[in-house]
């Protein structure tokens, strides 16, 4: 193993430790219940972190698909709004709470996601427009529309409940000790998220596509030079960007199985985490997911550990333990190779 990967793989751990380190400082009498910390971390407690890592881990991996192409897409946050917000919506005016429907809300939040991702990168590929601005007016938009159209819906920014998607067990692999229902009993985006990080990995780095996505990121002329419509396929990764944050977003709102619109929404920031763990994992899918997993695994504990008897914490304390554990893995891990041509317009005819 190379050293700087020996590196960073340090520099992920220490920050991991470091995050811990400042729970255990920050939280009194943490040393006399620290059995009953460890307890939390059972078969409930791995669901709950992987329901929370489905937003994240299909927010990077879809900034992943779109940053390859050359397109920077940090409108990763207002898309999983968009996608929550209709999965929702759709969920409720069908009135049901049965598979179809949310089938049907589900596929509805990918679309809705997909054509934002495509007027991003139309705004973005055909009229030149800054993409860090671009995206920023995406989730701006986002974050004021959804609570919008939620008042206009229900009367007021948080919807009323639907139903929920149900855990899939899965025939003998469920059953197996602790593992069985951590991983095998779990909610259907969650499988998808098992299936679309491999997935992922082998449409970078082991098809044509992959490769002509990575050659636009890296050098568009030479890539339209030998044929390629650099174009076409800017466009594609982009909208990948949109349906994987479909996915997440619609995965998320139908695990809760309703839309808060207040504050900064039920997304809260995922969608920007989701950009950190691609930057952590430089890149690569299975770095961004196990990334993602970390975060949100940080995230269910500080639920957890709001809910044992005994803790004495301010729930916005435990609230912010992710996102200082962001800034401790990114300052431990260092810079990121961006591809070059990242954020740059491509005009054939230049």
């Amino acid at each position: 193993m190379d050293s700087p990967r020996l590196s960073r793989r340090s520099g992920v751990v220490a920050g991991a430790i470091i995050a811990l380190l400042f729970v255990v400082a920050m939280v009194p009498g943490f040393r006399e219940i620290g059995a009953d910390v460890v307890g939390v971390v059972d078969a409930s407690y791995v669901r709950s972190a992987l329901r929370l890592t489905v937003p994240i881990a299909f927010a990077g991996m879809g900034g992943i698909f779109a940053e390859k192409s050359g397109v920077i897409n940090i409108g990763l946050e207002g898309l999983l709004i968009i996608a929550a917000f209709t999965a929702i919506a759709v969920m409720w005016a069908l009135g049901g709470r049965d598979a179809e429907g949310m089938l049907v809300a589900f596929f509805a939040a990918v679309v809705a996601s997909a054509f934002v991702a495509f007027l991003f990168a139309a705004v973005c590929i055909e009229y030149k427009a800054d993409q860090i601005i671009a995206g920023l007016a995406v989730w701006l938009i986002a974050l004021g529309i959804a609570p919008f159209g939620s008042i206009i819906i229900w009367e007021t920014v948080n919807s009323p409940s639907v139903g929920t998607l149900d855990t899939i067990p899965i025939p003998v692999l469920s059953e197996l000790p602790y593992v069985g229902p951590a991983l095998f009993d779990v909610s259907a985006p969650v499988y998808l998220l098992f299936v679309a990080v491999p997935f992922s990995w082998y449409l970078l780095n082991r098809t044509a596509f992959g490769k002509h996505l990575q050659a636009s990121g890296e050098d568009p002329k030479t890539l339209d030079t030998v044929g390629v419509d650099v174009r076409k396929i800017r466009y594609t990764g982009v909208l990948l960007s949109g349906v994987y944050c479909g996915i997440g977003g619609a995965g998320l709102a139908l695990n809760t199985g309703q839309f808060v619109g207040g504050g900064e929404t039920m997304i809260d920031g995922r969608g920007w985490i989701g950009i950190t763990t691609y930057l952590i994992g430089n890149y690569n899918p299975i770095g961004a997911a196990v990334a993602s997993f970390f975060f949100a695994g940080l995230d269910a504990l500080q639920l957890e550990l709001q809910r044992i008897a005994g803790i004495e914490i301010s729930s916005t304390l435990v609230g912010i333990i992710p996102y200082v554990a962001v800034l401790v893995v990114l300052t431990f891990v260092g810079r990121t190779r961006m591809p070059d041509a990242a954020g740059e317009h491509y005009d054939p005819d230049e």
